[in-house]
C-alpha cells in the first residue's frame, strides 16, 4: 500500500489508508494548523529524522478516566505528599527532559529541535500543556500532550526517580476527569498498561474523536 506524501495543502488521507502498522502518510509541516488537524483525524507525528512521518495506528491504545488503576502503594505515595505536581509551570522543561530522558531500545530521540518548537508553539496557542512532577525546587517527572476539548493526546512523559511520572500522570487524570472523555496513549506501553489504558479500534477512536 502507497505512503501519501504530502505538501503544502493543509490535508491529510483517510486514515484507513494507513499500511498495516499505522504509517500514513510523510512530509509536510508541524505548524499548529497542521498538527490540530491531525490531531482532529486520528493522525500524530512520529519521527526521528526528516522527512515528518504521520501515523494512525489500529488498534490505538486509550485511557478512560474512570478506568484509571491506582495501586495502593501508588496511593500512598500521593497521600505523603513525596512530590509536587503543577500545570504548565515549564512546558519548555518538560519537554526537553522528555527528549533526552534515556529509553531501552532507543539510541536517539523522536523528540528533535523541531518537534520542540512545534509543541511550544502549540502550548502558546493554548493547545499543548504539561504536568510537572517537582522534589523541592528540582523537575523530577513530567508528560505533555495536546488538549482539544474533551481529549488528551498524550505525547511523552519522563522520570528521573521512581513514581514521579506515575504521580504526574495519575494526578493530571484525576484532575481534569470531568473534562475529558478520552485520553489517547497512542501506542502500547506496560507502564501506561499498568495505569488502566487499553486498546480500542481505531474505528472507535475515531467515532469518539468527531468534533463535528
Amino acid at each position: 500500500m502507497p505512503v501519501f506524501r504530502l505538501n503544502k495543502q493543509l490535508v491529510f488521507p483517510p486514515v484507513q489508508l494507513a499500511s498495516s502498522d499505522g504509517l500514513l502518510a510523510v512530509g509536510g509541516d508541524l505548524s499548529v494548523e497542521r498538527l490540530l488537524l491531525a490531531y482532529r483525524s486520528g493522525i500524530f507525528p512520529w519521527y526521528d529524522e526528516p522527512p515528518i512521518l504521520w501515523w494512525s495506528p489500529d488498534p490505538r491504545f486509550v485511557l478512560f478516566p474512570d478506568e484509571l488503576k491506582v495501586s495502593a502503594s501508588m496511593r500512598q505515595v500521593l497521600k505523603k505528599k513525596q512530590f509536587r505536581i503543577s500545570f504548565n509551570e515549564d512546558f519548555a522543561a518538560v519537554i526537553d527532559r522528555c527528549s533526552r530522558i534515556p529509553r531501552p531500545g532507543q539510541t536517539g530521540t523522536w523528540i528533535t529541535s523541531e518537534m520542540k518548537a512545534a509543541y511550544i508553539r502549540l502550548h502558546k496557542a493554548g493547545y499543548a500543556l504539561s504536568v510537572e512532577c517537582w522534589q523541592g525546587t528540582q523537575l523530577v517527572g513530567g508528560l505533555y500532550g495536546v488538549k482539544i476539548d474533551r481529549f488528551f493526546f498524550g505525547e511523552s512523559m519522563f522520570a528521573d526517580v521512581s513514581n514521579a511520572s506515575k504521580a504526574a500522570f495519575i494526578t493530571f487524570v484525576q484532575t481534569y476527569a470531568q473534562e475529558l472523555t478520552m485520553i489517547d496513549c497512542q501506542v502500547h506501553t506496560d507502564h501506561l498498561a499498568s495505569l488502566g489504558a487499553g486498546f480500542i479500534s481505531r474505528e472507535e477512536f475515531l467515532q469518539l474523536i468527531s468534533f463535528s
